[in-house]
Protein backbone atom coordinates (compact mmCIF):
# COMPACT_ATOMS: atom_id res chain seq x y z
CA UNK A 1 0.00 0.00 0.00
CA UNK A 2 1.49 3.22 -1.20
CA UNK A 3 0.36 6.56 1.30
CA UNK A 4 1.55 9.84 0.05
CA UNK A 5 1.81 12.73 2.76
CA UNK A 6 2.10 16.86 1.63
CA UNK A 7 1.68 20.18 2.95
CA UNK A 8 -1.50 21.37 2.38
CA UNK A 9 -0.40 25.02 3.19
CA UNK A 10 2.95 27.27 2.65
CA UNK A 11 5.25 24.01 4.21
CA UNK A 12 5.92 24.07 8.13
CA UNK A 13 2.51 22.05 8.73
CA UNK A 14 4.11 19.29 10.48
CA UNK A 15 5.13 17.13 7.95
CA UNK A 16 7.61 15.34 9.83
CA UNK A 17 6.22 14.38 13.08
CA UNK A 18 3.20 13.17 10.59
CA UNK A 19 5.75 10.89 8.99
CA UNK A 20 7.37 9.72 11.79
CA UNK A 21 4.05 8.91 13.41
CA UNK A 22 2.52 7.22 10.91
CA UNK A 23 6.13 5.07 9.74
CA UNK A 24 5.36 2.96 12.72
CA UNK A 25 3.08 0.92 10.10
CA UNK A 26 5.24 1.29 7.53
CA UNK A 27 8.47 -0.38 6.13
CA UNK A 28 9.54 2.15 3.73
CA UNK A 29 10.04 5.57 3.71
CA UNK A 30 10.38 7.82 0.41
CA UNK A 31 10.89 11.43 0.40
CA UNK A 32 10.58 12.68 -3.14
CA UNK A 33 11.51 16.19 -3.59
CA UNK A 34 13.31 19.20 -2.14
CA UNK A 35 16.86 19.40 -0.89
CA UNK A 36 18.36 21.02 2.28
CA UNK A 37 15.86 23.74 2.64
CA UNK A 38 13.58 22.11 3.52
CA UNK A 39 13.45 20.99 7.71
CA UNK A 40 10.93 18.37 9.62
CA UNK A 41 11.16 18.79 13.46
CA UNK A 42 10.07 15.60 15.60
CA UNK A 43 9.77 15.38 19.38
CA UNK A 44 10.72 12.42 21.01
CA UNK A 45 10.40 11.51 24.24
CA UNK A 46 11.02 15.24 24.89
CA UNK A 47 14.15 15.30 22.39
CA UNK A 48 14.36 16.94 19.41
CA UNK A 49 15.29 15.83 16.23
CA UNK A 50 15.59 18.52 12.94
CA UNK A 51 15.46 16.81 9.96
CA UNK A 52 16.34 18.45 6.64
CA UNK A 53 17.49 15.76 4.00
CA UNK A 54 16.79 12.27 5.70
CA UNK A 55 13.02 11.14 5.63
CA UNK A 56 11.28 11.42 8.84
CA UNK A 57 11.29 7.65 9.41
CA UNK A 58 14.88 7.41 9.95
CA UNK A 59 13.80 7.15 14.11
CA UNK A 60 12.58 4.07 14.05
CA UNK A 61 15.18 1.31 13.96
CA UNK A 62 14.05 -1.41 11.63
CA UNK A 63 12.37 1.26 8.78
CA UNK A 64 14.28 1.45 5.41
CA UNK A 65 14.48 5.56 3.96
CA UNK A 66 14.99 6.53 0.30
CA UNK A 67 15.74 10.43 -0.97
CA UNK A 68 14.14 9.86 -4.04
CA UNK A 69 14.66 10.90 -7.48
CA UNK A 70 13.55 14.60 -7.64
CA UNK A 71 15.52 15.72 -4.65
CA UNK A 72 18.27 17.73 -4.80
CA UNK A 73 21.29 16.62 -2.66
CA UNK A 74 24.13 18.29 -1.06
CA UNK A 75 26.57 15.34 0.13
CA UNK A 76 28.23 17.43 2.78
CA UNK A 77 24.75 18.95 4.48
CA UNK A 78 23.43 14.85 4.27
CA UNK A 79 26.77 13.36 6.01
CA UNK A 80 26.04 16.23 8.55
CA UNK A 81 23.18 15.12 9.48
CA UNK A 82 23.89 11.47 9.32
CA UNK A 83 26.77 12.01 11.67
CA UNK A 84 24.14 13.94 13.62
CA UNK A 85 21.84 11.58 14.05
CA UNK A 86 24.57 8.77 14.53
CA UNK A 87 25.68 10.83 17.56
CA UNK A 88 21.98 11.14 19.28
CA UNK A 89 22.69 6.94 19.01
CA UNK A 90 20.51 6.48 15.81
CA UNK A 91 21.80 3.75 13.72
CA UNK A 92 21.21 4.71 10.15
CA UNK A 93 23.70 2.37 7.84
CA UNK A 94 22.37 -0.35 6.01
CA UNK A 95 18.60 1.62 6.06
CA UNK A 96 19.49 5.05 4.13
CA UNK A 97 19.91 4.78 0.32
CA UNK A 98 19.48 7.31 -2.28
CA UNK A 99 18.07 7.15 -5.78
CA UNK A 100 20.64 7.24 -8.71
CA UNK A 101 18.51 9.62 -10.09
CA UNK A 102 18.94 12.36 -7.73
CA UNK A 103 20.55 15.69 -8.28
CA UNK A 104 23.36 16.82 -6.53
CA UNK A 105 24.43 19.98 -5.27
CA UNK A 106 27.59 21.46 -5.83
CA UNK A 107 29.57 24.35 -3.70
CA UNK A 108 29.04 27.03 -5.94
CA UNK A 109 25.33 27.16 -6.13
CA UNK A 110 24.91 28.14 -2.87
CA UNK A 111 26.52 31.21 -3.56
CA UNK A 112 24.77 31.58 -7.40
CA UNK A 113 21.92 30.92 -5.50
CA UNK A 114 22.18 34.10 -2.85
CA UNK A 115 23.45 36.30 -5.95
CA UNK A 116 20.66 35.25 -8.21
CA UNK A 117 17.97 36.06 -5.26
CA UNK A 118 19.73 39.28 -4.42
CA UNK A 119 19.37 40.81 -8.03
CA UNK A 120 16.20 40.27 -8.48
CA UNK A 121 13.65 43.75 -7.84
CA UNK A 122 11.31 41.47 -5.50
CA UNK A 123 13.21 38.64 -3.97
CA UNK A 124 11.97 35.19 -3.63
CA UNK A 125 13.30 35.08 -0.07
CA UNK A 126 15.67 31.40 -0.83
CA UNK A 127 17.16 30.00 2.11
CA UNK A 128 20.16 30.30 0.18
CA UNK A 129 20.90 26.58 0.02
CA UNK A 130 21.37 26.01 -3.56
CA UNK A 131 18.16 24.38 -4.39
CA UNK A 132 17.32 26.83 -6.83
CA UNK A 133 19.93 26.47 -9.03
CA UNK A 134 20.18 22.86 -8.71
CA UNK A 135 16.92 22.17 -9.92
CA UNK A 136 17.46 25.10 -12.85
CA UNK A 137 20.60 23.06 -13.98
CA UNK A 138 18.26 20.03 -13.77
CA UNK A 139 15.90 21.62 -16.41
CA UNK A 140 18.42 23.00 -18.54
CA UNK A 141 20.06 19.51 -18.73
CA UNK A 142 23.29 20.31 -17.08
CA UNK A 143 22.80 18.94 -13.49
CA UNK A 144 24.59 16.40 -12.23
CA UNK A 145 23.10 12.96 -10.90
CA UNK A 146 24.32 9.96 -8.21
CA UNK A 147 24.13 8.04 -11.37
CA UNK A 148 27.02 10.37 -12.85
CA UNK A 149 29.24 10.57 -10.32
CA UNK A 150 31.61 8.12 -11.85
CA UNK A 151 31.27 9.11 -15.08
CA UNK A 152 33.87 11.12 -16.36
CA UNK A 153 32.04 11.91 -19.39
CA UNK A 154 29.42 13.16 -17.61
CA UNK A 155 31.48 15.54 -15.63
CA UNK A 156 33.87 17.52 -18.05
CA UNK A 157 31.86 20.45 -17.75
CA UNK A 158 32.29 20.82 -14.32
CA UNK A 159 35.09 23.03 -13.14
CA UNK A 160 38.06 21.15 -11.39
CA UNK A 161 37.63 22.40 -8.05
CA UNK A 162 33.84 21.06 -8.47
CA UNK A 163 34.54 17.46 -9.67
CA UNK A 164 37.81 17.38 -7.24
CA UNK A 165 34.85 18.10 -4.70
CA UNK A 166 32.65 15.67 -5.63
CA UNK A 167 35.52 13.07 -5.55
CA UNK A 168 35.96 13.86 -2.17
CA UNK A 169 31.94 11.95 -1.53
CA UNK A 170 32.14 8.94 -4.00
CA UNK A 171 33.23 6.85 -1.83
CA UNK A 172 30.65 7.64 0.62
CA UNK A 173 27.90 8.52 -1.69
CA UNK A 174 27.81 5.27 -4.04
CA UNK A 175 27.27 2.51 -1.60
CA UNK A 176 23.73 4.12 -0.82
CA UNK A 177 22.74 4.38 -4.58
CA UNK A 178 20.05 2.02 -5.35
CA UNK A 179 17.65 2.12 -8.81
CA UNK A 180 14.17 3.24 -6.85
CA UNK A 181 12.02 1.76 -9.23
CA UNK A 182 13.67 -1.81 -9.70
CA UNK A 183 13.98 -1.34 -5.19
CA UNK A 184 10.35 -0.50 -4.93
CA UNK A 185 9.32 -3.16 -7.49
CA UNK A 186 11.06 -6.08 -5.79
CA UNK A 187 9.48 -4.83 -2.36
CA UNK A 188 5.90 -4.02 -3.61
CA UNK A 189 3.69 -6.17 -1.03
CA UNK A 190 5.51 -3.32 1.66
CA UNK A 191 3.33 -0.31 3.24
CA UNK A 192 5.53 3.09 2.08
CA UNK A 193 5.12 6.48 2.73
CA UNK A 194 5.72 8.97 0.47
CA UNK A 195 7.23 12.07 1.75
CA UNK A 196 6.94 15.41 0.41
CA UNK A 197 8.88 18.60 1.04
CA UNK A 198 8.00 22.22 2.06
CA UNK A 199 3.74 22.44 0.74
CA UNK A 200 1.28 22.58 -2.00
CA UNK A 201 1.34 25.61 -2.22
CA UNK A 202 4.63 26.43 -2.83
CA UNK A 203 4.91 23.76 -5.46
CA UNK A 204 6.27 25.08 -8.59
CA UNK A 205 3.20 24.54 -10.80
CA UNK A 206 0.35 24.94 -8.49
CA UNK A 207 1.92 27.08 -5.55
CA UNK A 208 1.93 30.97 -5.73
CA UNK A 209 4.26 31.44 -8.76
CA UNK A 210 6.82 32.52 -8.67
CA UNK A 211 7.25 32.68 -4.86
CA UNK A 212 7.35 29.01 -4.63
CA UNK A 213 10.06 26.33 -4.23
CA UNK A 214 11.52 25.08 -7.18
CA UNK A 215 10.93 21.46 -6.98
CA UNK A 216 7.68 19.27 -6.87
CA UNK A 217 5.87 20.09 -3.64
CA UNK A 218 2.44 18.45 -4.76
CA UNK A 219 0.71 15.03 -4.60
CA UNK A 220 1.80 13.74 -7.71
CA UNK A 221 5.63 14.55 -7.33
CA UNK A 222 5.12 11.28 -5.46
CA UNK A 223 4.81 9.28 -8.84
CA UNK A 224 6.89 11.66 -10.78
CA UNK A 225 9.74 11.01 -8.36
CA UNK A 226 9.43 8.67 -5.94
CA UNK A 227 9.56 5.82 -8.18
CA UNK A 228 5.59 4.65 -8.39
CA UNK A 229 3.24 5.35 -10.97
CA UNK A 230 0.26 7.31 -10.44
CA UNK A 231 -2.32 4.59 -10.19
CA UNK A 232 -0.49 3.05 -7.54
CA UNK A 233 -1.24 5.69 -4.86
CA UNK A 234 -3.66 4.41 -2.64
CA UNK A 235 -4.19 7.67 -0.07
CA UNK A 236 -3.12 11.48 -0.27
CA UNK A 237 -2.77 12.53 2.79
CA UNK A 238 -2.54 16.47 3.19
CA UNK A 239 -1.07 18.54 6.54
CA UNK A 240 -2.41 21.52 7.64
CA UNK A 241 -2.10 24.01 10.78
CA UNK A 242 -5.15 25.35 12.68
CA UNK A 243 -3.62 28.83 11.58
CA UNK A 244 -1.11 29.25 8.45
CA UNK A 245 2.37 30.73 8.61
CA UNK A 246 4.50 31.68 5.66
CA UNK A 247 8.53 31.75 5.41
CA UNK A 248 10.29 34.23 3.05
CA UNK A 249 8.79 37.02 1.13
CA UNK A 250 5.17 36.09 -1.19
CA UNK A 251 1.59 36.90 -0.68
CA UNK A 252 -0.15 35.79 2.76
CA UNK A 253 -3.72 37.02 2.17
CA UNK A 254 -4.79 36.63 6.06
CA UNK A 255 -1.41 37.12 7.40
CA UNK A 256 -1.71 39.36 11.17
CA UNK A 257 -1.51 43.16 10.74
CA UNK A 258 0.00 43.80 13.76
CA UNK A 259 3.11 41.58 15.03
CA UNK A 260 3.97 44.19 17.64
CA UNK A 261 4.91 42.80 21.18
CA UNK A 262 1.56 41.37 22.86
CA UNK A 263 -0.16 40.84 19.24
CA UNK A 264 -1.84 37.68 18.08
CA UNK A 265 0.64 37.16 15.74
CA UNK A 266 3.63 37.06 18.60
CA UNK A 267 1.53 34.77 20.11
CA UNK A 268 1.29 32.52 17.43
CA UNK A 269 5.04 32.32 17.26
CA UNK A 270 5.81 32.16 20.68
CA UNK A 271 3.25 29.21 21.33
CA UNK A 272 3.66 27.41 18.15
CA UNK A 273 6.92 28.00 18.28
CA UNK A 274 7.28 29.24 14.70
CA UNK A 275 10.76 29.57 13.91
CA UNK A 276 12.33 28.06 10.85
CA UNK A 277 13.77 24.06 11.41
CA UNK A 278 16.49 25.01 8.80
CA UNK A 279 16.65 28.80 8.60
CA UNK A 280 15.57 29.89 11.93
CA UNK A 281 13.59 32.95 10.65
CA UNK A 282 10.79 33.91 12.22
CA UNK A 283 7.52 32.73 10.36
CA UNK A 284 4.92 35.30 9.39
CA UNK A 285 1.58 34.20 10.92
CA UNK A 286 -2.29 34.84 10.20
CA UNK A 287 -5.41 33.09 10.50
CA UNK A 288 -6.40 29.77 8.59
CA UNK A 289 -7.08 30.18 4.97
CA UNK A 290 -9.93 27.78 3.98
CA UNK A 291 -10.05 29.02 0.75
CA UNK A 292 -6.13 28.27 0.11
CA UNK A 293 -6.84 25.30 2.07
CA UNK A 294 -9.92 23.86 -0.10
CA UNK A 295 -7.37 24.75 -3.39
CA UNK A 296 -4.66 22.34 -2.27
CA UNK A 297 -7.12 19.71 -1.91
CA UNK A 298 -8.69 19.75 -5.08
CA UNK A 299 -5.35 19.88 -6.64
CA UNK A 300 -3.39 17.19 -4.98
CA UNK A 301 -6.90 14.70 -4.49
CA UNK A 302 -6.17 14.87 -0.91
CA UNK A 303 -8.90 12.94 0.23
CA UNK A 304 -7.43 12.86 3.98
CA UNK A 305 -6.37 15.92 5.91
CA UNK A 306 -4.39 16.24 9.07
CA UNK A 307 -5.00 18.69 11.20
CA UNK A 308 -1.79 20.36 14.03
CA UNK A 309 -0.98 22.63 16.53
CA UNK A 310 -4.73 22.48 17.38
CA UNK A 311 -3.09 22.85 20.85
CA UNK A 312 -1.69 26.66 19.97
CA UNK A 313 -5.35 27.82 20.48
CA UNK A 314 -5.74 26.54 23.50
CA UNK A 315 -6.05 29.88 25.83
CA UNK A 316 -8.03 31.68 23.41
CA UNK A 317 -11.45 33.21 23.87
CA UNK A 318 -12.24 33.23 20.30
CA UNK A 319 -10.25 33.49 16.43
CA UNK A 320 -11.01 33.83 13.49
CA UNK A 321 -10.64 31.31 9.59
CA UNK A 322 -10.96 33.06 6.06
CA UNK A 323 -13.79 31.87 3.97
CA UNK A 324 -13.03 34.00 0.70
CA UNK A 325 -11.28 37.30 -0.03
CA UNK A 326 -12.31 40.64 -1.12
CA UNK A 327 -10.29 41.46 -4.44
CA UNK A 328 -11.05 44.85 -6.08
CA UNK A 329 -14.55 44.86 -4.93
CA UNK A 330 -15.74 41.74 -5.88
CA UNK A 331 -16.09 38.79 -3.91
CA UNK A 332 -14.11 35.12 -4.69
CA UNK A 333 -14.53 31.85 -2.53
CA UNK A 334 -11.29 30.65 -5.36
CA UNK A 335 -7.70 30.94 -4.80
CA UNK A 336 -5.92 33.07 -8.00
CA UNK A 337 -3.34 32.35 -9.50
CA UNK A 338 -2.45 36.17 -10.28
CA UNK A 339 0.07 37.61 -7.68
CA UNK A 340 -1.45 40.99 -7.54
CA UNK A 341 -4.89 39.49 -6.57
CA UNK A 342 -3.69 37.78 -3.67
CA UNK A 343 -1.64 40.76 -2.60
CA UNK A 344 -4.47 42.97 -2.52
CA UNK A 345 -6.96 39.91 -1.08
CA UNK A 346 -8.80 41.04 1.74
CA UNK A 347 -10.00 38.25 3.51
CA UNK A 348 -13.50 37.61 4.55
CA UNK A 349 -13.06 35.99 8.12
CA UNK A 350 -15.55 34.03 10.43
CA UNK A 351 -15.30 34.35 14.05
CA UNK A 352 -15.24 30.69 16.15
CA UNK A 353 -15.41 30.11 19.54
CA UNK A 354 -12.22 29.22 21.82
CA UNK A 355 -12.47 26.24 24.28
CA UNK A 356 -10.19 27.69 26.71
CA UNK A 357 -8.02 25.06 28.35
CA UNK A 358 -5.87 22.46 27.43
CA UNK A 359 -5.99 19.73 24.79
CA UNK A 360 -2.77 18.18 25.51
CA UNK A 361 -3.51 15.17 27.10
CA UNK A 362 -6.25 14.28 25.10
CA UNK A 363 -6.63 10.68 23.26
CA UNK A 364 -10.11 10.28 21.38
CA UNK A 365 -12.30 13.00 19.07
CA UNK A 366 -14.81 12.52 21.21
CA UNK A 367 -12.76 13.82 24.58
CA UNK A 368 -11.91 16.98 22.30
CA UNK A 369 -14.16 20.46 23.62
CA UNK A 370 -17.05 21.35 22.05
CA UNK A 371 -15.99 24.34 19.80
CA UNK A 372 -12.85 22.55 19.06
CA UNK A 373 -15.04 19.80 17.17
CA UNK A 374 -16.96 22.25 15.83
CA UNK A 375 -13.83 24.30 14.71
CA UNK A 376 -12.54 20.55 13.07
CA UNK A 377 -16.44 19.93 11.49
CA UNK A 378 -16.82 23.58 9.80
CA UNK A 379 -13.18 23.09 7.83
CA UNK A 380 -14.52 19.04 7.15
CA UNK A 381 -17.91 21.12 5.57
CA UNK A 382 -15.91 23.62 3.68
CA UNK A 383 -13.08 21.70 2.08
CA UNK A 384 -15.62 18.84 1.43
CA UNK A 385 -12.46 16.74 2.92
CA UNK A 386 -12.40 14.58 6.67
CA UNK A 387 -10.14 15.61 8.78
CA UNK A 388 -8.56 11.46 9.60
CA UNK A 389 -5.58 12.87 12.35
CA UNK A 390 -5.55 15.53 14.81
CA UNK A 391 -2.18 16.86 16.72
CA UNK A 392 -2.40 18.14 19.92
CA UNK A 393 1.45 18.94 21.03
CA UNK A 394 4.88 18.02 19.51
CA UNK A 395 5.23 14.88 20.94
CA UNK A 396 4.49 11.57 18.99
CA UNK A 397 2.12 10.26 21.35
CA UNK A 398 -0.05 14.13 21.51
CA UNK A 399 -2.16 12.14 18.06
CA UNK A 400 -5.51 11.52 18.27
CA UNK A 401 -6.45 8.78 14.93
CA UNK A 402 -9.89 9.03 13.95
CA UNK A 403 -9.33 6.75 10.73
CA UNK A 404 -5.74 4.92 9.99
CA UNK A 405 -4.41 5.77 6.45
CA UNK A 406 -3.41 2.26 6.24
CA UNK A 407 -7.22 1.20 5.59
CA UNK A 408 -8.31 0.76 2.09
Amino acid sequence: MNVVIIGAQWGDEGKGKIVDFLAADAQIVVRFSGGANAGHTIVLGGERFALHLVPSGILYPDKTVILGSGMVIDPEALFGELRDLENKGIDWKGRVFISDRAHLVLPGYREMDREADARRAKPIGTTGKGIGIAYALKASRDGIRIADIDNIERLVNLGSEDREWLFQWKDRLLPLKIDLAAYLRSHRNTWRLFEGAQGALLDIDTGTYPFVSSGMSCAAGAAAQGGIGPRAIDRVLGVFKAYSTRVGNGPFPTEFADDSPGSLSQYIRKVGNEYGTTTGRPRRCGYLDLVALRYACAVNSIDRLVLTHLDVYDALEEFEACIGYHIDGRLTEDFPASIGDLEVAQPVLRTFKGWKRSIGNTRTYGDLPLNAREYIEFIEEFTETPISIISVGSDRNQTIVRESPWIR
